[in-house]
């Protein structure tokens, strides 16, 4: 007798609880749809942007790694920054050749010995044009005015020193 009433307990246990699942899914449809989106998202696994590994951790990861967010953000930004970057070494060295040659007290030069060395007239940083209408080209703080007879004339601006 007593093994009867613990399986009609149980039967009636199980009953009510089937009932309440049942109001329950009728109260609130989409719960069930939502319940299975939440066990089911884990089951989707998030690939690494840049090697397409598993990532494992928060779910707003895109990058397994640091190492992998770095390469996928330099391979994003290399075109621009190659263009910034061989700009910047054209400027360097122009400005390198005119150090050199107005350290060594040259302040006359043929256009061509600048040419022979490497230097690349399309480009400078700055043009200041003198109250006398003359045009100093300067690269960084060297600059040149053509004098004429193809010879230039080198200059330092001293004021350039100064903002720095």
């Amino acid at each position: 007798m007593l093994i009867m009433c613990d399986f009609l307990a149980n039967l009636s246990h199980r009953l009510i609880m089937i009932r309440l699942v049942i109001i329950y899914s009728h109260l609130y449809p989409f719960e069930n749809v939502f319940l299975y989106l939440y066990q089911n998202i884990s089951a989707v696994e998030k690939k690494c942007l840049d090697c397409g590994d598993t990532i494992k951790g928060r779910t707003d990861k895109k990058f397994c790694s640091d190492q992998c967010r770095n390469n996928y953000n330099n391979r994003l930004n290399r075109d621009s920054n190659n263009f910034v970057r061989n700009v910047h070494g054209l400027l360097r060295k122009n400005r390198r050749i005119l150090s050199d040659l107005y350290s060594e007290g040259k302040v006359k030069v043929h256009k061509d010995a600048l040419f022979a060395l490497g230097y690349n007239f399309s480009f400078f940083t700055h043009i200041i044009e003198t109250s006398g209408g003359q045009k100093f080209h300067y690269c960084f703080e060297y600059g040149y005015r053509e004098t004429g007879d193809d010879f230039l004339e080198l200059r330092q601006n001293s004021q350039y020193i100064e903002y720095q």
